[in-house]
């Protein structure tokens, strides 16, 4: 079991939610309104993907990325800002034409993947740590042992401590590859996450399975979807674990219910303390992941 455990909330994701509850947030002042509503419901830690304002489509614009960061950093609350690289993955084929990618598809390379990581120098990004067929239909997430061993390599450059996203055991091997290879630094951070289609199925003993093959001294959290969340926040922390809840991956409190972060944090912070153990604040996971210090302008 976990004793000293890091609240991560993902605040908005990527997804097709805006129009499902009211509280997903979509320009860069409701995410980061959104994350200090998380911050100080107790999470250490929000994971950032923006919006397109007017429209509330996934984006990549750096702009949109340096407002939302500059309203969390220039608030008076701390918190650990982990930034999205995964965005420019995405690969739409037409089933007649498999050469030719439709509507959907937005597929850059490695580095096209890190200006608004270049330029902010988040405390955390993340790194898809491998290709996905994603959900139904011929939607393909692409990250190529390439692509991830020259962003891996940007990433340390940069100091930011990579958060190795697994969605199955493969990508699990491979990062833990890449670890090996020096190309992430110590300790490594692992996402576990289940139930996305088509990856890791939510089972409790898949999750077992892929603690077990982590590299020693990881630091790892893990995360499943929907309905699956809260239960999965003990899971993690039993298995000693750490554990990320938000809008990016459940929209309910319970039934019928809409949730915010805020409330969503909240939930999984009871969790934890009822499971005995401690929810740190952001400088004591700053300690536990071994984050670089930063003095922002």
């Amino acid at each position: 079991m976990n004793h000293e455990v890091i609240v991560t909330c993902a605040l908005t994701g990527a997804g097709d939610t805006v129009g499902r509850s009211p509280h997903v947030p979509v320009t860069p002042a409701e995410i980061a309104a959104s994350a200090i509503e998380a911050a100080n419901a107790g999470a250490a830690v929000v994971h950032i993907h923006v919006r397109e304002p007017g429209t509330g489509a996934p984006s990549r614009e750096v702009a949109l990325y340096r407002e939302a960061v500059r309203l969390v950093r220039e608030s008076d609350v701390d918190v650990v800002v982990n930034l999205t690289a995964g965005m420019g993955g995405d690969l739409v084929l037409d089933q007649e034409d498999p050469l030719k990618p439709v509507d959907g598809t937005d597929l850059v390379s490695a580095l096209d993947r890190l200006p608004h990581v270049e330029e902010l120098l988040p405390d955390i990004c993340t790194l898809d740590c491998g290709s996905l067929n994603f959900g139904e239909g011929s939607q393909l997430y692409v990250s190529t042992p390439d692509m991830l061993r020259i962003g891996a390599r940007r990433v340390q450059e940069l100091g930011v401590k990579p958060e190795l996203e697994i969605f199955d055991t493969g990508h699990l091997w491979f990062a833990s590859k890449m670890v090996e290879e020096g190309l992430i630094d110590a300790p490594p951070l692992f996402q576990l996450c289940m139930g996305i289609p088509y990856g890791a199925p939510a089972d409790p003993g898949l999750l077992q399975a892929m603690v077990n093959m982590l590299p020693e001294g990881a630091q790892w959290a893990s995360f499943a979807i929907g309905r699956d969340q809260m239960p999965w926040v003990a899971q993690s922390v039993l298995l000693g674990g750490h554990v990320r809840v938000g809008l990016e991956d459940n929209l309910y409190l319970a039934r019928g219910v809409k949730a915010t972060n805020g409330q969503l944090v909240e939930r999984a912070v009871g969790i934890v303390r009822d499971l005995g153990a401690t929810v740190v604040g952001p400088d004591r996971a700053r300690e536990i992941l071994g984050l670089k210090e930063r003095v922002h302008a």
